[in-house]
């Protein structure tokens, strides 16, 4: 296998890796992906860009038939919806780790929370929410107040009313606990009967986590960097016609 380098933005940042085939041999950061690839100690080989090219409409394949210079994220028609790149790399891996994955994924970010249903080695649908960005802006806690998160997952059209109280009072897990329970009412016909699948760092999948346990959902979280090396390694089969 001939060595490349894959660069994109993860969510928080510009991510560069330098790769031998599958196996990942150097990793840089910057506020870019042209300011982390800049920073990898290596430049040889071609760069494949995550979230390059036209974003292909769900049903779509995760791995592509033919992988090029990039891998292009997914959009949606109805509800008008998009998964970057990045997202779908992270699928990718999820799809590339025994067991097989069908059924739900969540792909919690610092700025979006990402439902997609997955079925036979493709993202069915999706439904995205701005859950993070609005807990963020809010200045909402980590973790969520249970209480709060019962309210508002019962009364989801009472959310601005509950968000304000919880303002007043200064209850920050409260804000939490409101925004979760709106995204959880919304997206309850991804989660209801089904085992999720939670891809985010700890800080973004902890509450969402225990949230659906609340509601007796099976819940197996996965750290995204964990999922890098199965993501990579289907890549480079696919590029090298292995796969």
């Amino acid at each position: 296998m001939s060595p490349w380098r894959l660069c994109g933005h993860d969510g928080t940042g510009g991510r560069a890796l330098t790769l031998d085939g599958a196996r990942i041999r150097d990793e840089a950061w910057g506020e870019t992906a042209e300011a982390a690839l800049a920073a990898l100690g290596s430049t040889s080989g071609p760069v494949f860009r995550i979230g390059d090219g036209v974003a292909v409409p769900l049903p779509a394949a995760l791995l592509p038939d033919t992988v090029g210079s990039g891998l292009p994220g997914l959009t949606q028609e109805t509800p008008p919806d998009c998964l970057d790149g990045w997202t779908r790399l992270m699928l990718i891996g999820l799809a590339g780790t025994p067991p097989h994955h069908d059924g739900i994924a969540c792909v919690a970010t610092p700025t979006l929370a990402h439902w997609v249903h997955l079925s036979a080695g493709e993202a069915v649908s999706c439904q995205s929410f701005l859950t993070p960005r609005l807990a963020t802006a809010l200045g909402a806690a980590e973790e969520a107040d249970a209480e709060a998160l019962a309210d508002t997952l019962s009364r989801p059209e009472r959310l601005a009313a509950h968000l304000r109280v919880a303002e007043v009072r200064g209850a920050p897990a409260a804000l939490t606990g409101h925004l979760l329970g709106a995204e959880l009412a919304a997206a309850r016909p991804y989660w209801l009967g089904q085992e999720v699948n939670l891809i985010g760092p700890e800080a973004a999948t902890g509450a969402r986590a225990a949230a659906l346990e609340a509601q007796g959902v099976p819940v197996t979280r996965h750290d995204p960097d964990d999922l890098l090396a199965p993501a990579v390694a289907a890549l480079a089969a696919r590029r090298d016609g292995t796969a």
